[in-house]
């Protein structure tokens, strides 16, 4: 293997590029909730979930392949001061996976999957979580992507539990989930409010503050069989509020110029929706058909105005250069 220390602007790869497939599974998620509350067609999750496999499987190889001659490479990501988080991509985007794909394989093998995706989370949270515990993040350069390996992750991974039938593990996942999203939520919290306003490439990670209401609400649909009681209602409270943050934020989101890290807005879009259509159907006030159809089509437009979006500048760059996501470096932060 190289000696030679490479930076994260060396690779053609970046962790963020997992982003996408995220983003499309998580809307394929969406989708099969719409498939179950409103008879939409499945060939749509189908697809989304399809075309998330593929980018996922071949973003994979790229990946490891770029950093397996160079020794240290994952763990100089892992422990980038910003992008570090986004090293729980690769496990989460599996686990999303399994949850669609476990219906068309037996159950042992689904299972099996599930936790080796499972366990890899558990390590790669584990190590990140040892890296912030001994310091070595500067508090200025903390924002919502950090959620995701510590909330969002469990919560991913009790859904992808409960779905191949391990309640018992999903509720704990759960439990673990609530855990850190108490401790790391109010350290991000705190930062977000006296740390000064977040560099440009990150302000799209503010929509991450939707997630750990969305995933967990799905969750907890997921391991307690539908019931709704306090845990559930809670998650509906926070993600409202977090919803009604989201209309104050957009603003400052429409002033933004594209880049790939608007991928962002993807995952959290999508999960809102999934968890706005499971809600409605459970609620069956007049019109929840309307408002599901609503929030569905609202996460579906904005995803597919990215993926143009995205083509465009992906056109705008055939010239020469790598397509790259702006990303700020410590100093910036």
């Amino acid at each position: 293997m190289s000696e030679t220390p490479r930076t994260q602007s060396d690779y053609r790869i970046s962790l963020n590029y997992f982003a996408v497939p995220l983003g499309l599974a998580g809307l394929g998620g969406a989708w099969t909730a719409a498939a179950a509350a409103l008879n939409a067609p499945e060939w749509v999750e189908d697809l989304l979930f399809s075309l998330s496999g593929l980018g996922w499987i071949a973003l994979a190889i790229l990946y490891i392949g770029e950093r397996f001659k160079q020794r240290g490479a994952f763990r100089a990501d892992r422990e980038h001061p910003v992008e570090g988080a986004t090293a729980a991509f690769l496990p989460v985007v599996g686990i999303l996976l399994v949850t669609h794909f476990a219906r068309y394989v037996s159950i042992d093998a689904a299972r099996a999957v599930c936790w080796a995706l499972v366990f890899a989370l558990a390590v790669v949270a584990g190590q990140l979580f040892a890296h912030w515990l001994t310091g070595q993040t500067n508090f200025a350069q903390l924002h919502p992507g950090f959620f995701l390996p510590l909330v969002a992750g469990p919560f991913i991974a009790s859904i992808g539990l409960s779905v191949v039938g391990v309640p018992t593990a999903a509720r704990a996942a759960l439990g673990a989930g609530l855990f850190f999203w108490v401790v790391i939520g109010g350290v991000v919290t705190a930062r977000l409010i006296t740390a000064g306003p977040l560099p440009t490439p990150t302000i799209p990670a503010l929509s991450v503050l939707l997630a750990p209401p969305a995933t967990g609400g799905i969750a907890t649909f997921a391991a307690f069989q539908g019931h709704v009681g306090v845990l559930q209602t809670a998650f509906l409270g926070i993600f409202l509020t977090m919803l009604m943050v989201q209309v104050f934020i957009l603003p400052r989101y429409f002033k933004l110029a594209f880049g790939l890290e608007f991928w962002t807005f993807s995952f959290p879009v999508a999960v809102s929706a999934n968890y706005a259509i499971r809600w409605c159907q459970y609620a069956g006030f007049s019109g929840w058909k309307v408002v599901s159809w609503i929030a569905l089509g609202i996460a579906t437009a904005i995803i597919l105005a990215i993926v143009a979006a995205t083509a465009r500048f992906a056109a705008g760059h055939r010239s020469g250069s790598e397509l790259k996501i702006s990303r700020p470096t410590s100093e910036e932060n």
